[in-house]
């Protein structure tokens, strides 16, 4: 007995992954996300009505990718619309304060001149290198408060195996978190704006030294940390990778204090380009990713010698394959970048220059990395030491490259 076709049973649907389930995801969002849009777009109208003196064709275009990125970080990661209006504000205040005056920060012209042209917020709090300092001194703060928070709920939990996994301290250590990268990205705005006060036809995006870069690298591993963090409810975690923070703020401090980093320069030649306005900022995204999968790599170590405190060992591991992820894309992103700056600068694409190539030896490192983890299905304690490894490969091609080496982009040198 024959059947007919509409009798037949449907097969079931394949499954999916997340993010092709998620088409209307515009139809998710809320009136607060679109009052947030249309508050970055009116900001961004602002800019662009009040500053177009400054910009060019190509500035223009970043100005509205930037605002298009910030909506939709906003969408994707909450917390983030607060942080970036904040800073915004604190910024727009730290210009109102200056009122195109660079003297009004400066404790040494007001004495000179016998007048008190000192401002209260802008000395102590809102001139960029005071936010800086803020920026380093929070990050220590934080770093003892997870540190200390951790300790505690391990305490806590030996007493008592059912116990709360986090605690004020950790939840303090996450607000210093926010507090930190608050103060360092709102150094950075802020430093924009004095560049031009100290230079109105040669100011730049603070970018273009290993000082500026240190900054933006902390402030995009902490920002990167605390999506993590509530992503994978990790708070433990932050000892770790503010550990690596204290060292970079560290660096910040002993390079301002001891070679007078702090003090903006004129950009050299090689630097005036817009390119480095999308090459940098997307090179320290992957920076950073890898610098905290590095700390990942530690903590997994400790979790798979039994440490019981700290989450699951293939917990951590998720959360440090993902962070390479996105570092790998952010820094092949911004690899492509470099070379058509370079083909803009020096006429080809590629020279093997000491910095290009050991540009290629990071991206060859945690290529094949992703390639035994995706492909081979490593796991483990391998991947874990290939991260930490990783770090010290990424810290020579960021810094060890400069100080030793010398090639086209010596400039970057201590």
């Amino acid at each position: 007995m024959s059947h007919h076709p509409s009798d037949r049973i449907p097969a079931p649907p394949l499954p999916q992954h997340e993010l092709l389930q998620q088409r209307a995801f515009l139809k998710t969002l809320r009136p607060s996300d679109w009052l947030f849009a249309a508050v970055v777009v009116a900001a961004a109208v602002t800019a662009h009505i009040k500053i177009p003196h400054h910009m060019d064709v190509y500035e223009v275009a970043i100005l509205w990718s930037s605002a298009a990125i910030a909506i939709g970080l906003g969408w994707f990661f909450k917390p983030m619309r607060w942080f970036m209006l904040g800073t915004a504000a604190a910024a727009g205040l730290a210009v109102w304060l200056y009122a195109g005056n660079i003297a009004h920060a400066s404790d040494q012209i007001a004495a000179a001149t016998g007048k008190a042209q000192g401002k209260f917020l802008l000395r102590y709090f809102l001139s960029s290198q005071s936010a800086v300092m803020w920026q380093c001194a929070l990050t220590v703060l934080a770093f003892a408060a997870y540190s200390v928070g951790a300790l505690a709920a391990r305490q806590a939990q030996k007493r008592r195996p059912d116990a709360p996994t986090g605690n004020l301290l950790l939840n303090l250590g996450t607000n210093l978190a926010w507090a930190g990268a608050f103060a360092g990205f709102t150094g950075l705005l802020v430093r924009w704006h004095e560049s031009y006060l100290l230079r109105p036809n040669n100011g730049h995006i603070p970018v273009s030294n290993l000082y500026e870069v240190f900054i933006l690298f902390m402030v995009i591993t902490a920002l990167m940390y605390l999506y993590y963090e509530k992503k994978f409810a990790m708070q433990k975690l932050g000892g770790f990778v503010y550990g690596l923070m204290c060292v970079l703020a560290g660096f910040v401090v002993w390079y301002s204090v001891s070679r007078g980093a702090h003090q903006i320069q004129p950009l050299i030649p090689a630097l005036q380009s817009w390119w480095m306005k999308i090459h940098v900022p997307a090179n320290f995204i992957g920076y950073g990713a890898f610098g905290m999968a590095a700390m990942f790599g530690i903590a997994e170590l400790l979790a798979l010698r039994g440490s019981r405190f700290l989450p699951d060992p293939a917990h951590i591991e998720e959360a440090m394959y993902k962070a390479i992820a996105v570092g790998f894309l952010f820094f092949t992103i911004a690899t492509i970048l470099g070379a058509l700056w370079a083909a803009d600068a020096w006429g080809r694409y590629w020279s093997w220059d000491p910095k290009e190539t050991w540009a290629f030896i990071v991206w060859l490192n945690y290529a094949v990395w992703l390639h035994m983890r995706l492909v081979a299905g490593w796991r483990g304690k391998v991947l874990a030491w290939w991260a930490i490894i990783g770090l010290f490969i990424t810290a020579f091609a960021f810094v060890g490259v400069n100080m030793f080496l010398s090639g086209l982009h010596s400039y970057g040198q201590l």
